[in-house]
């Protein structure tokens, strides 16, 4: 058995979904498990729904609202050429559905909402997806996350409860004879109580490990817009490099790091039952992309990883004294209650440094509670460069007509916080 997982870029539109069949003809014969993400930006676009509807802005998330239902309208129009298709009725459904939760009173909770609001983008795809497949003739079975992979109510960033939801994904995901391919969401799942949670921005890649796992499939392939995992992001370089094979450990460093590839909980999973990676070009089926798993060798072509719009935040003590363990203690609470991950940090004898990716709203919260007790100051519109398998020559170019603000190096990597000087 195979897992594919097919993101929004591969979903994106009517001839994106098409694309999704030619791939799984490729494999007639095997059992395959398919996870797609929400379509296109829709997840960007819910999230504006989100900020709306929790600001009271009923204007401002019905207009977002009507036009992410008329684009996935206009999908299943480019998909089906009956109108009474029954993908038309069920997805005119959960729309109805989002009407009505977005027409409640917000709760004071922000990330609940979110979750509960999140979940219909992955809910809407796979119900299009899983009735295009069934048109075309291949027989597939559609099949609610949430109702198997279970998590805590740690909104946004849920933690999967793994022995109650490998249980019942075993006792669920069954290939039936007629049925060689289930189709499911990523990115959610729920509370024992049937909340919708979410795993974290670009979970989906979890979500597919996570089940690959649970169900000992041979291998994962995530189908991308890019021919496989390049050593940067072709945004910001023309040359990039396609790496054909990667260690376990190299691509959980990639992801940690920030490269967009991946996301960071994937490998875990994966390499705990020794399963095999692969990403793919979704619009180049046959070229080999990039193998991940338990392979070997000396050292990779230097991969660079940025992160833009980042913030610098700096904590100091009142009274000019030591930043001791009860400070740092009481500073990773504050992160942790408004969810804000550090991407790089450095403390010295009277102050704590940490980067952040600029979320406004929490920066703004986590500033608010750290000036409580400390003097802050913040530096806004900074990138942060990593270099894995560094040498000079890899640092002065990514140094051009920029400002060193802060560096932090290791044996293998070097993180660069810089100001752009054009």
């Amino acid at each position: 058995m195979f897992v594919f997982k097919f993101g929004g870029a591969s979903v994106k539109s009517a001839e994106a979904v098409r694309n999704i069949v030619e791939i799984l003809g490729k494999y007639p014969d095997d059992e395959i498990l398919v996870v797609v993400s929400a379509m296109g930006k829709t997840t960007n676009a819910l999230e504006r729904v989100i900020d709306h509807f929790s600001s009271g802005d009923r204007q401002g998330w019905t207009k977002e609202f009507d036009a992410l239902k008329a684009s996935h309208f206009r999908i299943l129009e480019g998909l089906f050429d009956e109108k009474e298709h029954p993908a038309f009725r069920e997805i005119g459904e959960l729309f109805g559905e989002l009407y009505e939760l977005l027409s409640e009173e917000p709760t004071l909770n922000y990330n609940y909402d979110y979750d509960r609001i999140i979940c219909y983008g992955e809910l809407i795809s796979s119900r299009i997806i899983g009735h295009y497949l069934n048109h075309t003739g291949l027989k597939t079975r559609w099949m609610d996350i949430r109702r198997s992979l279970k998590s805590d109510n740690n909104w946004r960033e849920a933690r999967v409860d793994l022995e109650l939801s490998t249980r019942l994904v075993r006792e669920h995901f069954r290939f039936e004879e007629g049925i060689r391919i289930l189709i499911t969401q990523g990115f959610i799942a729920s509370t024992i109580n049937n909340q919708s949670t979410s795993l974290g921005r670009e979970g989906s890649d979890y979500t597919a490990a996570l089940l690959a796992h649970m169900l000992n499939a041979e291998s994962v392939t995530i189908w991308k817009d890019v021919p496989g995992v390049l050593n940067a992001d072709p945004k910001y370089f023309d040359d990039t490099v396609l790496i054909e094979r990667l260690s376990y450990l190299d691509a959980i460093e990639l992801a940690y790091f920030g490269t967009g590839v991946i996301h960071p909980k994937t490998i875990k999973p994966l390499q705990n039952k020794n399963i095999n990676l692969h990403v793919k070009s979704f619009i180049n089926h046959e070229a080999p992309g990039t193998l991940i798993g338990n392979v070997v060798y000396d050292k990779l072509t230097p991969s660079f990883i940025f992160k833009m719009d980042q913030v610098l935040i700096r904590t100091s003590p009142r009274d000019f004294s030591f930043i001791s363990e009860d400070n740092l203690e009481e500073i990773f609470r504050i992160l942790h209650t408004h969810g804000m991950r550090i991407n790089l940090m450095q403390n010295s004898a009277v102050s704590f440094l940490m980067i952040v990716n600029n979320d406004k709203r929490k920066v703004r919260l986590v500033v608010d509670a750290l000036e409580e007790n400390y003097r802050v100051a913040y530096q806004t519109g900074l990138e942060l460069v990593t270099i894995r398998y560094f040498d000079q020559s890899t640092i002065d170019r990514v140094m051009i007509n920029k400002e060193l603000i802060l560096e932090q190096r290791g044996v293998q990597n070097i993180q660069l916080l810089v100001r752009d000087l054009g």
